[in-house]
């Protein structure tokens, strides 16, 4: 029979093993080009640097193109921050990581997307590993 102390044990450990940290939610709603906000919605360039402050965020450099997946839906007196991920050769170290940054930072050049789907965020959307 297993003992309750074990199994607390073996909890802790596949719990800590994950690696997930939970975040506070920057938004209740998103707006993403279809149902799995696995279609790019646009393209932007960078019109400056960010730096990201928490590991929801990514680094992007002035001039890189962005893949935009989706656009949170602010709230009132927050900021509009958007998800994507970063493309250029000179930082190929980034390319494919998804994370949120500051729609002010970017200019979109071409958007894909014509019809979007609104869907509520959820406490996966910020999760950190």
């Amino acid at each position: 029979m297993i003992s309750p102390l074990l199994l607390l044990l073996c909890a802790g450990l596949l719990h800590h093993t994950a690696g997930f940290i939970r975040m506070d939610k920057l938004a209740d709603n998103k707006i993403c080009g279809d149902a799995e906000c696995s279609n790019v919605l646009s393209v932007a360039t960078a019109l400056d640097d960010f730096i990201a402050p928490d590991c929801r965020f990514i680094n992007i450099r002035k001039g890189q193109m962005v893949y935009v997946y989706s656009k949170l839906v602010p709230e009132e007196g927050s900021g509009v921050f958007w998800s994507g991920s970063v493309y250029s050769t000179r930082y190929v170290d980034q390319m494919g990581i998804i994370g949120y940054f500051p729609a002010t930072v970017v200019k979109e050049t071409h958007q894909f997307a014509q019809d979007t789907v609104t869907m509520s965020t959820t406490a996966t959307d910020f999760y950190c590993d």
